[in-house]
């Protein structure tokens, strides 16, 4: 301390937010500027706010190295392409029960996008960081942290985490552990498409080998899971599309991926459907996610007291149910939703662990894959958007961070 130089002292005091009052006093003045009787006491007043230069630790934290995370922020609702924007946010801090996570890949989902447009059902409060999918590293825990490690994949454990963004500090309990052993776009996209075409193959139905699911938007992310998963289970599965100048080459797509009919929405309202469902069982279990005529002709194909399940709406249109199918044929109509899956068990992760378990085992033995992609740098994530919103999609945009 009898080391410092008056210079230094000088410099220390300017750069103190406490020198305008340190200086209000005379005393303290000709105190510090022509003598250094008051080191010691006057040292204890700077140094809660500030540190010497060179000295061996700081008493606090600066601005400067607080660390920072580019995000896709939207401040209101409306199409994407229109009020998203990449902003720099500054990362808040650890805490006891935080998880400092690096983002590795998130794709752009039409759950998304509907979200952002103001939408969905649950919509985040504003301003809002878009993504509700994706996997990231674990870069750091807090000390009250059991679950996670440094090192460890996690997803969100629910939607509205916010996944767009390079890096995020979150509660512990926002997070599930995902084997790291598995691609990385099957873990950036595991937590919405493939639980949903998990849950519904296996809690609405009791299906055995030799039984037939009957699918719309068959080429959707959901769709392919649901072919896929089918196959590994034994199970027949008719695919119904739009119709689409490039048909074949997607017929072709989805019997490579296990498929065993791929029809369009047309072939599907004629009586060739009939002479089909000679050959295979009427399908226990339909899936529908258009709505519309499209589910309507779903219904009619269905077996008696089989059940057709609702998950999405993409042609906005309601469901006309003929009261036939209802009367005669017993046909059960259900919803399924994953965010309210996982509401419901808050308390019970084993329905959860094990579905993880059984979905990244069919990834290891690439009887299951990520559905047909494109990977955009997260620097361009304009081009993802407005990729996600052509129409006959396909291919899902995945955003690298």
């Amino acid at each position: 301390m009898q080391g410092i130089q008056l210079g230094m002292i000088r410099k220390v005091l300017v750069c103190s937010p406490r020198f305008p009052r340190l200086c209000s006093s005379s005393k303290i003045n000709k105190q510090v500027f022509h003598g250094y009787a008051c080191l010691p006491r006057l040292w204890c007043s700077i140094a809660s706010t500030t540190a010497l230069p060179n000295s061996p630790s700081s008493f606090s934290t600066s601005t400067a190295t607080r660390k920072h995370s580019e995000a896709l922020v939207y401040n209101k609702h409306g199409e994407p392409s229109h009020v998203i924007r990449m902003e720099s946010q500054e990362l808040p801090e650890l805490g006891e029960f935080g998880v400092r996570v690096k983002m590795l890949a998130a794709p752009v989902n039409p759950s998304d996008i509907n979200m952002v447009q103001g939408t969905y059902a649950i919509l985040p409060e504003l301003p809002a960081v878009g993504g509700n999918e994706g996997v990231g590293e674990v870069l750091e825990v807090g000390n009250k942290v059991t679950s996670l490690s440094p090192g460890d994949w996690v997803i969100p454990a629910d939607a509205g985490l916010g996944t767009w963004r390079t890096e995020a500090v979150v509660n512990e309990k926002t997070l599930t552990k995902v084997p790291h052993d598995i691609p990385l776009v099957c873990a950036a996209t595991l937590s919405v498409n493939p639980f949903t075409a998990y849950r519904m193959l296996h809690d609405f139905e009791t299906l055995q080998p030799g039984d037939t699911v009957i699918q719309n938007a068959a080429n959707s992310a959901v769709g392919q899971a649901v072919i896929q998963l089918g196959t590994a289970l034994g199970i027949r599965t008719v695919n119904v599309v739009r119709d689409r100048p490039d048909f074949q080459m997607l017929e072709d797509r989805l019997i490579s991926i296990g498929a065993d009919y791929v029809v369009t929405e047309e072939t599907l309202r004629k009586p060739e459907m009939k002479d089909l469902f000679k050959k295979i069982p009427r399908p226990r279990l339909a899936l529908n996610c258009v709505g519309g005529k499209s589910s309507t002709e779903l219904l009619r194909h269905l077996q008696r007291g089989g059940t057709m399940v609702t998950y999405g709406g993409m042609s906005k249109q309601p469901l006309t149910v003929p009261v036939s199918a209802l009367i005669f044929n017993d046909i059960k109509l259900r919803g399924f939703w994953m965010t309210q899956w996982k509401k419901d068990q808050p308390h019970d992760s084993s329905q959860l662990n094990e579905m993880i378990s059984r979905l990244c085992d069919l990834f290891r033995a690439k009887k299951l894959t990520a559905p047909l992609h494109t990977e955009v740098p997260f620097k361009e994530f304009k081009i993802a958007l407005e990729a996600s919103m052509k129409p006959f999609v396909s291919c899902k945009q995945i955003l690298k961070m």
